[in-house]
């Protein structure tokens, strides 16, 4: 019997990366899938030259400056003149601060104005006319977006894989002992019950018609959440909530962004309440690992800098017209040297350089300059300087870096020596979830974790988490230029670059390419609080997705 529990086992061993790779294939294809050619929405005619002009944005910036998507050849146009924009209601003429004005029908807007069909809107003494597009985009981007993939999902048939797959990695948890353990039977139906309540949620209550996104953010943090059991089963209850706090977040945010331009008039907002969680955490944080980044409540903690993560992201986004009628990033600059300062204090480097790289994503997407990131590049040489400098003990703390193997039994390079032979240890296919031995070293579920995958769950699972992580940035890249509003946009490709560099910053560090710095790797990591911000950083790659906000016709 004890041969046949084996062979068992290990066949489910065998199927868990080939069922990884189908439900990441799968949701990456229908994910591209609906990337398609964008038909022109309307058009703009010249009525001089007779030029037609095809609109295929949401949002389209308008003035004599090249890189404007409809640029007007003309002496009196400003560089940056006004902005064409699409909402639920209908098309928008907004003057961005323009010094000769825009003419709608020959009178002066003050304020953004609804246009239709027809009307002529006059840019720097140039007449343009407003029509419809030879392509209908209703009916085109209609069939376009309920494809065969759509209706795949409709059924939520992968959703289907990855209760699967769950099923089959707490079968392996509970054979993995001497004797069977009922306790992985209360997780599968703790993830099984959240991962179909928010599919119907999102599919009959909100009625979205896509889930691949948060089928994969379920994947990814089911493998989290199953990985910690393997350690103490206990864990993975906090984490469990966690995951459903998270996907409520998602949906949050989600709704509290449907409107870009209402959500503009929230930034002051929130930029105010991330600097007092970075405030209390200054205050009433307790030092855990060297780094003060732990706020105490009751039996239970959290980070606020994991939360910052989101409201950052969100500061930092904005519409075309947030751009053009701000001339500098003065504001977000401010509010940048404020978080990344708080976490100098906490010694929190690790989550400083995430911060730091995502503002200069930011910056570069906000600005268009090359100059800007390289002078923010070099302020930051020279801010490395001053750090190294008045705290000389931080370079202590990389001192093993490149030379684990010379610590192999100091603080310097325990954990990380131990990472790269259990992990090697592992092979392609893992020993099985719970039966490795980096279990027992000192933080291997939360900042350890890759070397836990490749130990446990194999190299191909491992390689297949990180190739999801960097495949997502992928895909927010492509589904910016399709987004409906330059805000969604930016927030996307950010927090997919944040989430990207942060699973860099982690498994580089593991191995020891580059130092480590502590941080959690995405959705897989233990840590509440680190699960709700992914989850709140994935809803704004789900909203550059069009099909996310229903469009009335």
């Amino acid at each position: 019997m004890n041969v046949l529990f084996s062979m068992f086992t290990y066949l489910i061993q065998v199927m868990l990366p080939f069922m990884g790779i189908l439900i990441i294939g799968c949701c990456f294809k229908s994910l591209f899938s609906n990337l398609s050619f964008r038909h022109p929405l309307i058009a703009l005619i010249n009525k001089t030259t007779g030029e037609k002009i095809p609109i295929v944005y949401w949002e389209n910036s308008i003035g004599r400056d090249k890189h404007c998507d409809i640029v007007v050849n003309s002496p009196t146009a400003s560089r940056d003149h006004a902005v064409l924009y699409r909402r639920d209601e209908g098309w928008f003429i907004s003057d961005t601060n323009s010094k000769g004005g825009v003419y709608l029908n020959g009178t002066p807007i003050s304020e953004d104005e609804k246009v239709y069909i027809d009307d002529i809107i006059q840019i720097g003494g140039i007449n343009y006319e407003l029509r419809k597009s030879d392509v209908f985009y209703d009916e085109s981007e209609k069939n376009s977006l309920k494809n065969s993939y759509n209706k795949f999902y409709a059924g939520g048939s992968l959703l289907i894989l990855v209760s699967f797959f769950q099923a089959f990695c707490t079968v392996q948890m509970c054979f993995s002992g001497p004797s069977f353990n009922y306790e992985p039977l209360k997780i599968f139906g703790l993830l099984l019950g959240i991962s179909w309540a928010s599919f119907f949620v999102s599919k009959y209550i909100i009625r979205r018609s896509n889930f691949e996104l948060e089928t994969l953010g379920i994947f990814l943090s089911s493998i989290g959440i199953i990985n910690s059991a393997g350690v103490d089963v206990k864990l993975t209850y906090t984490q469990i909530i966690c995951l459903g706090i998270g996907i409520i977040f998602f949906e949050i945010i989600l709704a509290f962004i449907k409107d870009p331009d209402i959500s503009m008039k929230f930034r002051p907002y929130i930029a105010v309440i991330a600097l007092i969680l970075l405030a209390i955490n200054l205050v009433f944080g307790k030092v855990k690992n060297g780094s003060q980044n732990w706020v105490m409540l009751g039996p239970f903690s959290f980070q606020p800098s994991e939360i910052v993560k989101v409201a950052f992201v969100f500061f930092g986004s904005s519409t075309i017209k947030g751009i053009q009628t701000t001339k500098n990033l003065t504001l977000f600059i401010l509010f940048s040297v404020a978080c990344m300062g708080a976490l100098f204090l906490m010694n929190d480097f690790g989550t400083a350089c995430i911060f730091f790289v995502t503002f200069i994503l930011i910056a570069f997407m906000r600005s268009g300059s090359i100059r800007t990131v390289v002078l923010t590049c070099a302020a930051a040489v020279i801010g490395a300087g001053f750090i190294l400098k008045f705290k000389p003990h931080i370079v202590t703390r990389f001192s093993a870096w490149r030379h684990v193997w010379e610590h192999i039994n100091d603080a310097g390079g325990y954990q990380q020596t131990r990472v790269l032979a259990y992990s090697a240890s592992g092979g392609l296919l893992g020993l099985g979830i719970g039966k490795g031995a980096l279990k027992h070293v000192f933080a291997a579920p939360s900042d350890l974790v890759f070397g836990m995958l490749c130990e446990e769950w194999g190299v191909i699972m491992g390689i297949l988490i990180v190739l999801t992580i960097a495949i997502l940035g992928i895909y927010a890249r492509s589904a910016s230029i399709r987004s409906r509003s330059a805000f969604y946009s930016i927030a996307s490709c950010c927090g997919a670059g944040m989430l990207v560099f942060q699973m860099m910053l982690n498994v580089f560090g593991v191995v020891d390419i580059l130092p480590l710095t502590g941080v959690t790797l995405p959705f897989i990591s233990l840590g509440g609080s680190s699960l709700i911000s992914v989850w709140g950083i994935l809803a704004f790659i789900k909203a550059s997705d069009e099909r996310t906000y229903a469009i009335k016709r």
